[in-house]
């Protein structure tokens, strides 16, 4: 009796060790929404009345350093949670993805792109969010006006999202490598952030993106525990 409790118990905490990095996807991908949506309030490089005027967005981005100052650690947190969900998003795929396949390989890649386009989105934070509120003339405008456009952007690119969405996709639907509605997602979400950052209209991703890994992160939480429980009855 005791040793079968022993191993029952062993066996729960190893379920709960392996979904961890589901809910840590899930945490990221909130983070992700929340950098998304605090990065449109900062409009300093758009605004009708500082646009083409870099000593006005200069300006501008002095009055909006709290919005920058949340929008690059939502950023930053971000980028580092999405080294922990790819990586246990490889090793989730390829526990049931034939041997040798390149999924998990790509759908880990593809997250690994999302982060460092989070880093560098939000490297020049120190150097400008106090250059903006340093005396005038210490900041040359036109830098300032390209920092604007900097924040405003690169942040943005979640494509790579969209490879691992279709990825996963690839990997659910084909090779029933995750629960198949998880799949669905990928293909729908994954495929549309997939097209938005491969077109023009690249920064769209950055809506789509953060989504997906919100809705995926939370799916592998939920969908690995209810399997879990049926193990271990």
């Amino acid at each position: 009796m005791t040793t079968a409790y022993a191993a029952a118990t062993v066996r729960e905490q190893n379920a709960t060790a392996s979904r961890t990095w589901a809910a840590v996807g899930a945490v990221a991908g909130l983070a992700g929404v929340a950098s998304i949506q605090t990065s449109l309030t900062i409009d300093a490089g758009y605004a009708p009345d500082t646009i083409g005027d870099p000593e006005k967005v200069v300006e501008r981005l002095a009055d909006q350093t709290v919005a920058i100052l949340v929008t690059h650690t939502l950023t930053i947190i971000t980028a580092l949670l999405l080294v922990v969900f790819a990586a246990g998003l490889k090793r989730r795929l390829e526990a049931q993805a034939p041997v040798g396949s390149l999924l998990p390989s790509v759908a880990a890649s593809g997250l690994g792109l999302v982060s460092v386009a989070a880093l560098l989105g939000s490297g020049l934070t120190t150097e400008f969010v106090f250059g903006a509120n340093a005396p005038k003339g210490e900041l040359v405008p036109e830098s300032g006006d390209f920092y604007a456009h900097w924040i405003a952007t690169i942040p943005w690119l979640w494509v790579g999202a969209g490879l691992t969405g279709v990825a996963v996709a690839a990997a659910a639907l084909k090779h029933s490598a995750a629960p198949r509605w998880i799949g669905w997602v990928g293909v729908v979400l994954g495929g549309l952030t997939l097209l938005a950052g491969i077109s023009p209209l690249q920064y769209m991703a950055g809506f789509t993106g953060p989504v997906w890994l919100l809705v995926t992160g939370l799916g592998f939480l939920f969908a690995d525990r209810r399997r879990s429980d049926a193990r271990l009855k």
